[in-house]
């Protein structure tokens, strides 16, 4: 089986950057390679920095990599899971962002989610907004960065969001910045906190996350 190209493909926005998806379908995974071997095959010598891995992301993302190794984490039209009793199964939440943080590079690391749910994107808001390691650029970051436009124009669910429009043809993003500990700085820098609180300073160290340790008796 080979896949045809029916319109220009841009050339790889990243050549110099070791990229992998991770996808828990074996379809989605399996359609992924495909596609990296079609264009190995028309582009000789190009997309030889990038491969897909069939996993549970939300599960293992912490087996594959170290503390600070990754530069960009893409969240591409999630599945929304409506229910309220499944909110807790979106890939963005909490706990798992604070695996994202672990795993993505101080004050170079950056977050992307976009979908064509409204309520997902807020929740999205939501859950970087209360997080002390993540900050969001501003749009005039955004617009100047390339990724943005190319995960709105160029991934197979934004071309299906304007062709199809399933649940509109909008698509909300964001991008966040991943805070340093030591504290951005930057004109964006959330309020600091009372005594006690839990900062991008101490997120990381023993008893954080605003838990303080007992002591056996």
């Amino acid at each position: 089986m080979r896949l045809r190209r029916t319109h220009p493909i841009p050339l790889p926005l990243l050549p110099n950057h070791t990229i992998l998806g991770l996808e828990i379908r074996a379809k989605v995974t399996e359609y992924v390679r495909l596609r990296i071997v079609a264009q190995r095959k028309d582009n000789p010598g190009q997309y030889q920095n990038c491969s897909v891995m069939r996993t549970n992301a939300m599960k293992y993302l912490p087996n594959f990599f170290p503390r600070g190794a990754l530069e960009k984490l893409f969240f591409c039209f999630p599945d929304p899971h409506f229910k309220k009793k499944n909110h807790p199964r979106r890939i963005v939440s909490e706990r798992l962002l604070t695996e994202y943080a672990y795993l993505l590079k101080p004050s170079v690391g950056r977050l992307y989610c976009i979908t064509d749910v409204k309520d997902l994107h807020d929740w999205h808001v939501e859950k970087c907004e209360m997080h002390p390691l993540f900050e969001a650029c501003s749009m005039e970051e955004m617009e100047a960065d390339p990724c943005v436009a190319l995960m709105k124009s160029e991934t197979e669910e934004g071309k299906k969001v304007k062709r199809e429009g399933r649940f509109g043809h909008d698509m909300y993003y964001i991008v966040y910045k991943r805070v340093n500990e030591s504290g951005s700085g930057g004109e964006g820098a959330k309020e600091e906190v009372g005594s006690g609180s839990v900062t991008a300073e101490n997120f990381f160290e023993e008893g954080g996350f605003g838990v303080e340790l007992g002591t056996d008796k």
